[in-house]
């Protein structure tokens, strides 16, 4: 079933609230490409999504490391694709083995992975509108929790 959410947050708490809310829907194999730019909010969702997944560890953007790896309910992989220059270059970090794996994959800057990213990943398009104001818009083919239609 296709999925379309539009969600405004007013504070990085509730950008984190809503991540926390997506993610009873994510399941294995999952993967959600997030589009932004820089200050969007990108990060502050994913450490929702992560809490909501279990990980108790803190939750950094990878953008030197390009993937920390973290365990909650389900294996978690954390993208950073900023500092990536070429899609061989993510190829040969293994992308695919995580991206069709058996956790969820998490990935800022995605569209920095081209036509590596798998068609079925859940999309998710950060705006900043105000200094703690975010608009937030989901689309994908999987069950996002309590927005379900």
């Amino acid at each position: 079933m296709r999925y379309r959410l539009r969600k405004r947050t007013e504070s990085p708490q509730e950008t984190q609230k809503f991540g926390e809310e997506l993610a009873p829907g994510l399941g294995p194999g999952t993967v959600v490409a997030f589009f932004g730019e820089l200050g969007s909010g990108k990060t502050c969702l994913i450490q929702g999504i992560c809490r909501g997944l279990g990980v108790v560890e803190p939750v950094t953007s990878p953008a030197f490391v390009i993937i920390n790896e973290y365990q909650g309910r389900l294996p978690v992989y954390h993208f950073d694709l900023y500092r990536i220059k070429s899609l061989f270059e993510l190829y040969e970090l293994g992308c695919e083995e995580y991206f069709y794996g058996s956790g969820v994959c998490l990935i800022e800057w995605a569209e920095k992975a081209g036509d590596l990213l798998p068609e079925d990943s859940l999309r998710v398009s950060l705006r900043r509108l105000a200094e703690n104001v975010r608009e937030i818009a989901v689309n994908g083919n999987v069950d996002i929790g309590p927005y379900t239609a």
